[in-house]
């Protein structure tokens, strides 16, 4: 592997900032297509601090750090990706729903799917349902990921997916809800397809879904 990507790859998964937006801006001055430095050093190293958040090596603070790591170095390499990404597997609409303003959960699986190159249209907080619903009839995607930290905000989540079902809109699409107050049984009850217990959990489970997808499509 390249020396810079090396060096990218191995300072954000020690979460130091300013060594790996040094390291990017090598990287392009060098020449190196931003592409190759998402898919080759921070992806990957994206993904090694994920792994090292489920064995309980990292905690929430390290993961947070990671995303805005990963963010930082996104605004540098997007001014020279003159097209999207070629290779996009999937496409996911995503949001905290009405009532709910927390976002750092949200956030770092926005950043953990754009990395594994996922198309992520992110509605941000305080969605309302006509918006998600409206969003989907639009942007006809793959997956609808809605998170909630209230519990008071948790109902939401099914007057969204009862909307859905309404505008003709449930078939196809797969829903992952999320959000600490979350459980899988909540999931069940307003008819979502898994609930995630965290960041890196709902993201696993939306690449699988884009995996299936495509081996059955490939049929």
């Amino acid at each position: 592997m390249d020396p810079v990507l090396s060096e990218i790859r191995s300072s954000l998964i020690d979460l130091d900032i300013e060594a790996t937006k040094l390291a990017c801006g090598e990287a392009l001055r060098a020449g190196l297509d931003p592409l190759k430095i998402l898919d080759e050093a921070l992806a990957p190293a994206l993904n090694e601090v994920g792994r090292r958040f489920e064995t309980g090596e990292y905690f929430l603070a390290e993961l947070i750090m990671a995303g805005e790591i990963m963010k930082e170095s996104m605004k540098l390499l997007e001014p020279s990706m003159a097209v999207g990404r070629p290779d996009v597997r999937g496409r996911v609409v995503i949001g905290t729903v009405s009532g709910d303003l927390h976002s750092i959960g949200k956030d770092i699986v926005v950043t953990l799917l754009r990395a594994n190159g996922l198309e992520v249209l992110d509605l941000d907080v305080d969605v309302r349902t006509e918006e998600f619903v409206e969003e989907v009839r639009e942007k006809r995607p793959d997956i609808l990921a809605m998170s909630a930290l209230l519990t008071s905000s948790m109902p939401e989540m099914g007057r969204t997916i009862k909307a859905l079902g309404e505008a003709n809109l449930r078939s196809g699409l797969k829903i992952i809800v999320g959000g600490s107050p979350v459980s899988p049984e909540f999931a069940r009850e307003i008819g979502a397809d898994m609930a995630s217990r965290d960041a890196v959990e709902g993201v696993n489970i939306c690449l699988q879904w884009i995996k299936q997808k495509q081996g059955a499509d490939h049929k």
